[in-house]
């Protein structure tokens, strides 16, 4: 199983909206375990793990067991179910990490193989699943994209200095680490201050990952976004989504402008605005989830995260620290934000703690999750 979670990471980014599944296929023998096909999402969400593993196998598949990190499919979409795949090859066990949530699935594929006289087995590994899984189970369960929120700071929670230099705070090592980021998500998120400030690509920069560039999505109320920025100018080549409030497209001016984004093959997505009249993180997870999307990575502006915190739809911290501190008046990592009592904080789990070069990086998940 851990090596089908392994597989199964391969997806992460790719796949969207199916999820980012991994397939070990095993036959037992006297001389011991042998491997005799791995599977994972192909992107674009098919062909499945399963029927990659099964492939791979071939008539070896026969008699074998299958660890699969989420439930086999029992429906027919662009693909058969691989329920039926697996039943069909004569595999006699089936152990799976996840039940699939899906109301499609829901059990229906572990059902089906036991009425074919399939071995099932749940649960193994269940947690480490569920954190490959936790877009999809997200976009499933509370119809929205899963957050991750990437920031690189000062040790005392900084951004950038008060005339706005920011370049660089941390080192070329974590900076990397945030392209790694960017290639294992769906989408990454800026708001229109960071847009037009740093008028930035959005993309992954890393060797080899060029390809792996996700959505880019900016929160942008009042579609300010310049046609001549370079995200509008690039939008032909790779995705640009904006998220504006509904209202705005009432007035002709607000037409006017998504007409002009739209014409660079920038997709507008209009949503309700929040009691500030900002675009509301709520409804704003809500339509990404809607076109899709599973997993998104928010890179900032302090305002975008002090939103997303308030409205409490954090899910994951990716926090880089720089062994520095720029002190009073230096641009806050979180702004809008705050809280007059302990228990009202935002409460976030750690993961992982680790040194990348000479700076920190903290994996947290919201507690509760």
């Amino acid at each position: 199983m851990a090596a089908a979670l392994a597989l199964a990471r391969r997806g992460l980014g790719r796949v969207w909206p199916n999820p980012a599944v991994g397939c070990v296929l095993v036959q037992a023998d006297a001389e011991g375990d042998e491997v005799v096909g791995r599977g994972w999402t192909q992107p674009g969400g098919r062909p499945h793990a399963e029927v990659e593993a099964l492939v791979r196998a071939g008539e070896r598949a026969r008699g074998a067991t299958a660890y699969v990190t989420l439930e086999p499919c029992s429906h027919h979409g662009q693909t058969p179910p691989c329920a039926d795949a697996l039943v069909t090859a004569g595999v006699a066990r089936v152990v799976v990490a996840l039940t699939d949530p899906d109301p499609r699935v829901a059990g229906r594929g572990l059902a089906r193989l036991r009425a074919a006289g399939v071995r099932v087995d749940e649960g193994l590994r269940s947690e480490e699943a569920r954190l490959v899984t936790a877009g999809f189970l997200s976009r499933v369960t509370a119809g929205r994209s899963l957050v991750t929120v990437k920031a690189a700071t000062t040790l005392d929670g900084r951004i950038a200095t008060a005339a706005g230099e920011s370049r660089w705070i941390t080192g070329p090592r974590a900076r990397a680490l945030g392209h790694r980021l960017r290639a294992t998500h769906d989408a990454i998120a800026v708001g229109i201050g960071t847009a037009l400030v740093d008028d930035p690509m959005l993309d992954c920069r890393l060797p080899g990952l060029e390809d792996r560039s996700p959505v880019r999505v900016v929160f942008d109320g009042a579609l300010r976004l310049p046609i001549g920025s370079r995200l509008a100018a690039s939008a032909d080549r790779r995705p640009v989504w904006l998220l504006c409030r509904a209202a705005d497209l009432e007035t002709a001016e607000g037409r006017a402008r998504r007409d002009r984004l739209e014409g660079r093959g920038v997709r507008v997505l209009p949503v309700p605005a929040d009691t500030a009249g900002r675009v509301d993180p709520r409804a704003a997870l809500q339509a990404l989830g809607d076109a899709g999307l599973t997993r998104l990575l928010v890179e900032g502006g302090g305002r975008l995260i002090g939103a997303l915190l308030a409205a409490d739809v954090v899910d994951h911290l990716a926090w880089m620290q720089a062994p520095r501190v720029l002190g009073d008046g230096a641009r806050p990592g979180v702004a809008g934000f705050g809280v007059d009592r302990l228990a009202d904080c935002a409460n976030f789990a750690p993961l992982d703690w680790m040194p990348i070069g000479p700076d920190m990086v903290l994996w947290a998940r919201r507690v509760g999750d």
